[in-house]
């Protein structure tokens, strides 16, 4: 990015990254923006983003790439947490009691440490499918989660949650592994 940036700049054009979050429900519920590029730059787009964004809702993370860099680093986060409330959930179903997982996220979402738009998102869909067997258990991967991961390995940073909510990911779009075959032997 900062070679792209030099490039134009060159030619009196500039360049900012803009790494965005709030998904396909942005429009109804909000979003953030994390911009990145010169102070100049990002001056002159400032109205724009001021219009998209909502109060509080952008904010100049710093130089060119920087936006991206924390968007995807954020996106690693989201896989912790998602993978957190997956196995907490599991927890939960698999209890002698007869939750109600939907009422359950509902309650946490009141004012509990754990409440968050994922466990919003987790409540509907025990809403439409309270044991989710609509669901198949297949976990994309948008590619920021291995970039989060690989750029740890660079820093030398463990970031143990974070690379094993990848790995589960992967483990989701497999059946009948040859690893689980030589477990069972």
């Amino acid at each position: 990015d900062k070679r792209r940036a030099a490039a134009l700049a060159t030619h009196g054009i500039g360049y900012a990254d803009v790494g965005t979050s709030g998904g396909v429900w942005g429009l109804q519920n909000g979003y953030c923006m994390m911009a990145g590029g010169a102070p100049n730059d990002i001056a002159r787009l400032t109205p724009a983003l001021d219009t998209l964004g909502p109060p509080d809702g952008w904010l100049h993370t710093g130089a060119v790439g920087s936006g991206h860099f924390s968007k995807m680093i954020h996106n690693g986060i989201e896989y912790g947490m998602m993978q957190a409330y997956a196995e907490g959930f599991e927890i939960l179903q698999a209890s002698e009691y007869d939750y109600d997982l939907a009422k359950l996220s509902h309650l946490w979402n009141q004012g509990s440490v754990v409440r968050s738009w994922l466990l919003e998102l987790a409540e509907l869909a025990f809403k439409q499918d309270p044991k989710l067997e609509k669901i198949r258990g297949f976990v994309e991967d948008s590619g920021e989660g291995r970039w989060t991961v690989l750029e740890a390995i660079d820093k030398n940073i463990p970031a143990e949650v974070l690379t094993l909510s990848l790995m589960r990911r992967f483990r989701s779009r497999q059946e009948d592994t040859f690893t689980d075959r030589v477990l069972a032997a």
